[in-house]
């Protein structure tokens, strides 16, 4: 039984490793963009894109072209206010990691927990019959 808590333990830390370890990548690669000026070019190609035509049976195209100027409006006004990119990614990295730890932590706990659960639930010693 120990050896499944640890088992699953393991396969979520590493899950959660890797999320994290993703995130900051992605972090990193869209504070480069934001520094190259791409991704005000590219929040404005993505808000050229027409609405779907299976889109448009659901919702109105203008709500949806409305969202997508608000979405322009966003990320120039974020690569105007930001400061620079390698400071920001200076703060923002660790505190991932930061979150990570915490996570691994709500992990650990319970697995703590339910080890020592496991060690003291015995199951009886079976009797042979001779």
């Amino acid at each position: 039984m120990r050896a499944l808590i640890w088992s699953v333990f393991a396969v979520l830390a590493a899950g959660w490793t890797g999320l994290v370890a993703l995130s900051v990548k992605v972090t990193g690669w869209l504070l480069g963009l934001g520094a190259s000026g791409q991704a005000g070019e590219m929040a404005t190609a993505a808000g050229q894109w027409p609405v779907p035509a299976w889109l448009a049976l659901w919702v109105d195209p203008a709500w949806v072209q409305s969202l997508q100027a608000a979405w322009i409006d966003l990320v120039q006004w974020l690569g105007q206010v930001l400061p620079s990119t390698t400071s920001l990614m200076d703060w923002i990295a660790p505190l991932m990691w930061a979150g990570w730890a915490l996570g691994m932590l709500c992990l650990l706990l319970p697995a703590v927990g339910f080890h020592w659960l496991a060690s003291r639930y015995r199951t009886p010693a079976l009797q042979h019959s001779g």
